[in-house]
């Protein structure tokens, strides 16, 4: 199956990563961000239209990481259920969550329309798939909990009413929820980049960051960002590169754990047979810890794929998601496979999306693989954060036109790490075999 298979994103045939446009380095900025996917530009756009000097580095090309190989679900997913949140930290603070969740989806929505962004918006809805009646039980209690926390009104469906939603024998119920939806994430990043630039911001691709200081001067207190190109001092520095921190910025890097999620696209199948398939061609997921996320493509015509890696071998990893397309969708055992590519998503050790300041550089990060929302949203916080600390100076520049409170639930959050980790996973393996043993033992259940 291997032969002939493209290994680049099927998203990069519409908005391949680009360079940034030549500009004339930059030695001192009001604000410098490491990064340029949805977090670095969800912060910069505020900034710089707050009339804030900003200036992004990202080693690659702009649209090279996880902003634009990830699947364009906008679920904006808390990995941990609403008890489990309510057992650590309370129910008010549970709620919390969840409502800020569903406000960082909506804000996604409303920045795509205010800024007339075409990025395929697709407002269809998710249902996720139970595949035991255990798990359906607990899809339940969760739903009824998003319903009080948030006002999110999730349908819950016997085995019968999976089939308005998908032609499949996998699942005895499921749950669907109209919040959540589909986008075409690298052209939303290159929508991003485009206004991003239009608002004055300067972005260098190919310069890399070698290390962060700290200036201590009293309230003039500022810090220099060593790159590959020359040093910048930056009164504030926020860090955006979540799963692809490296050397350059080691305190986020030992936070971080590091995982490959791949996904696959079948050849175009049309948009009737996908509808057949696929009745409300919603976005899709499954009540597992390592299940499948999928969707149609955007024109309707092919289904996308995705999942985290459990193979080293990229030929052995291509098949188990073509096995689990087909275990999901049996008429589809004949189908070529053209495409299949992989990304990084970043998992703190407690699974909760951060945005944290350590020794005054922002960090927003973390986001369990739900990056399409949590990335841009908490960029906008980490970006609310600097004008906050500005307007509280002696001359304290305007707000943005549209404000974000920097206020977030993830923001008291503790970014810890663990002893002589240093960002190399060597337990990963472990980890991930745990979690498809859970889903086995969860399968024999009744």
């Amino acid at each position: 199956m291997r032969a002939g298979i493209i290994t680049t994103p099927y998203w990069w045939e519409a908005a391949p990563p680009a360079e940034a446009a030549p500009a004339e380095w930059q030695s001192r900025a009001d604000v410098v961000i490491i990064g340029g996917g949805f977090t670095g530009f969800g912060a910069a756009i505020p900034l710089a239209r707050a009339g804030l000097s900003v200036v992004i580095v990202e080693k690659d090309k702009i649209g090279a990481g996880a902003s634009t190989r990830n699947g364009g679900i906008t679920s904006g997913n808390l990995r941990h259920s609403y008890d489990h949140l309510a057992k650590k930290f309370g129910p008010e603070k549970a709620a919390k969550f969840y409502q800020e969740a569903h406000t960082a989806r909506q804000d996604l929505i409303n920045f795509i329309s205010d800024e007339h962004i075409d990025c395929d918006l697709q407002l269809c809805g998710r249902f996720v798939g139970a595949t035991k009646p255990h798990a359906l039980a607990n899809m339940q209690r969760e739903a009824e909990n998003l319903s009080k926390a948030s006002g999110v009104a999730p349908i819950l469906y016997d085995k019968a009413g999976v089939a308005a939603h998908i032609d499949s024998d996998k699942y005895c119920g499921g749950v669907w929820r109209d919040d959540i939806g589909g986008i075409h994430p690298a052209k939303l990043l290159a929508e991003m980049h485009r206004i991003a630039a239009s608002a004055g911001v300067l972005v260098f691709t190919g310069v890399a960051v070698s290390s962060l200081r700290r200036i201590d001067a009293g309230a003039d207190a500022s810090f220099t960002v060593d790159t590959t190109k020359g040093p910048i001092t930056a009164g504030h520095v926020i860090t955006a590169t979540n799963a692809y921190s490296d050397s350059g910025v080691p305190w986020l890097r030992r936070r971080l754990v590091p995982v490959i999620s791949e996904m696959i696209a079948t050849e175009e199948l049309g948009e009737n047979r996908v509808r057949s398939l696929m009745p409300s061609k919603s976005m899709y997921s499954e009540s597992l810890q390592l299940g499948h996320y999928f969707r149609p493509s955007p024109d309707g015509k092919r289904i996308l794929l995705g999942g985290r890696r459990m193979d080293a071998d990229p030929a052995k990893a291509a098949e188990r998601l073509r096995a689990g397309l087909v275990t999901i969708l049996p008429d589809l055992a004949d189908c070529a496979i053209t495409h299949h590519w992989f990304g990084f998503v970043a998992f703190p050790f407690d699974q909760l999306p951060k945005l944290t300041v350590h020794d005054g550089v922002i960090y927003p990060a973390g986001y369990c693989g739900s990056g399409t929302v949590w990335a841009r949203w908490l960029g906008q916080k980490a970006a609310q954060m600097v004008l906050a600390d500005l307007a509280g100076s002696a001359a304290p520049r305007p707000k943005p036109a549209r404000s974000v409170s920097s206020d977030s639930v993830f923001a008291d959050l503790p970014f810890r790490s663990m002893p002589f980790y240093s960002g190399e996973p060597w337990f990963l393996t472990i980890a991930m075999r745990f979690y498809a043993l859970k889903d086995k033992m969860a399968d024999l259940k009744t």
